[in-house]
């Protein structure tokens, strides 16, 4: 069976139909909506051995000369509302490309695809659920014990319902025992490639993260008789270091970004100053040594804001994961598939998180294609990306796999 990267676009947009409506793509992981979807994509590979491991992620298997696996993959589940495009994307270019493998008689090595389980956290609020469990890096199941959904359902409930148990969850590390690579597609999410006018680039790895709450103290005080320079406003100091950030993040470099995600004041009230200002902050680099600049800058700028404004300010982290670079080897050869089809290649880092992140940090060599995304946008019924460009990242997907396949036999 020849490749036929049309077909991925006709199955997207039947995907599109059975799991949308006006609003966009309605798969949020532990629904219904989301099992229609995988039931689905067992119809597509029926051919293919099929299982469903203790986290829930689905595999396709289709046995080569070696038991080492080449892993292709991403996730069928979507944010509420969401795109046409991301997650399913990954999965079924993966679907074409296991086609093409399997017409041609028994592959050098294993291929699989894996649809992973809630990648997106959309229900709960715990992303890369299935990932984080098979590649061993899931700590938190006391934690994920106590979520609950906007309905009050808890998550080890939901989980049941789709046969999956925390208790059990980790034990889905058995299916990278294999494992030799990984390689996933995704549309950008963001601007970059449409700005540079490019179809498809390779990623370099994921940003590392740095989220911390900031709390600026000051004094409620009258609107109305309270002079200006007597004021102690702690939004004043939450306003100048908003604004600090671009200066902060131009002068780091390197695609440095930082954004001041929501500010809460209290009391809240038009007729007082503020005495409290909670602040949320979201620093990412690739660089790890770049990343701690930017939060050392960060820090620095709010305790000379905290003087100036005669408040104070402290800091609480509400989260941070490292930069995980991708396989340098699996790169060049992302590079070279890219320019074989669409004949120019741009290397650029992901801010968003992916499954892939997961896969890399574990220790499996891994890699990431993107494609273009029209406006940038993901995460709406509006995500788009030209037809003919998806057609080009399915083909630069399935000779990356054929480089990765040649790389890897013995």
């Amino acid at each position: 069976m020849a490749l036929d990267p049309s077909r991925t676009v006709r199955e997207l947009r039947e995907l599109q139909e059975l799991t949308g409506n006006e609003n966009g793509a309605q798969r949020v992981a532990w629904t219904e909506t989301w099992e229609r979807a995988r039931t689905w994509l067992s119809g597509l590979l029926s051919d293919a051995n099929e299982e469903i491991d203790e986290a829930g992620n689905q595999w396709f298997t289709v046995a080569g000369e070696s038991d080492r696996a080449l892993l292709l993959g991403g996730h069928i589940d979507s944010v509420p509302n969401g795109g046409w495009l991301d997650g399913c994307l990954n999965v079924l270019a993966a679907v074409e490309v296991m086609r093409r493998v399997a017409s041609e008689g028994r592959p050098p090595l294993t291929l699989r695809v894996v649809n992973w389980a809630d990648e997106e956290g959309a229900r709960f609020g715990r992303s890369l659920f299935g990932s984080s469990a098979a590649c061993g890096s899931m700590n938190d199941q006391d934690e994920l014990r106590r979520r609950r959904d906007a309905n009050g359902v808890a998550l080890p409930d939901a989980l049941a319902a789709y046969g999956v148990s925390l208790d059990t969850a980790l034990d889905a590390r058995r299916e990278m025992k294999t494992a030799a690579a990984y390689l996933e597609l995704h549309i950008e999410q963001g601007p970059v490639l449409e700005s540079l006018g490019l179809p498809l680039g390779v990623v370099l790895g994921t940003f590392g993260v740095e989220r911390h709450l900031v709390t600026w103290k000051g004094q409620a005080a009258h609107a109305g008789s309270t002079p200006m320079d007597k004021r102690r406003d702690a939004l004043a100091g939450a306003s100048k270091l908003e604004l600090e950030l671009r200066e902060i993040a131009a002068r780091v470099g390197g695609g440095a970004v930082c954004t001041c995600g929501g500010v809460t004041c209290k009391p809240g009230i038009v007729t007082s100053v503020v005495e409290t200002a909670e602040q949320l902050l979201d620093q990412r680099h690739l660089d790890a040594n770049q990343l701690a600049e930017l939060l050392s800058n960060a820090q620095a700028a709010s305790e000379r804001f905290a003087q100036e404004e005669n408040v104070d300010v402290a800091w609480d982290r509400i989260w941070n994961i490292e930069p995980i670079l991708f396989d340098d080897g699996l790169v060049g050869l992302a590079d070279e598939s890219i320019l074989e089809v669409a004949r120019t290649s741009h290397k650029l880092p992901s801010g968003p998180l992916h499954d892939a992140a997961e896969v890399s940090r574990s220790g499996i060599p891994t890699v990431m294609i993107f494609v273009q995304s029209l406006r940038g946008l993901s995460h709406t019924k509006l995500e788009d990306t030209k037809e003919a460009d998806l057609e080009l990242a399915v083909q630069a997907l399935d000779r990356l796999t054929t480089k990765t396949m040649e790389r890897l036999s013995p």
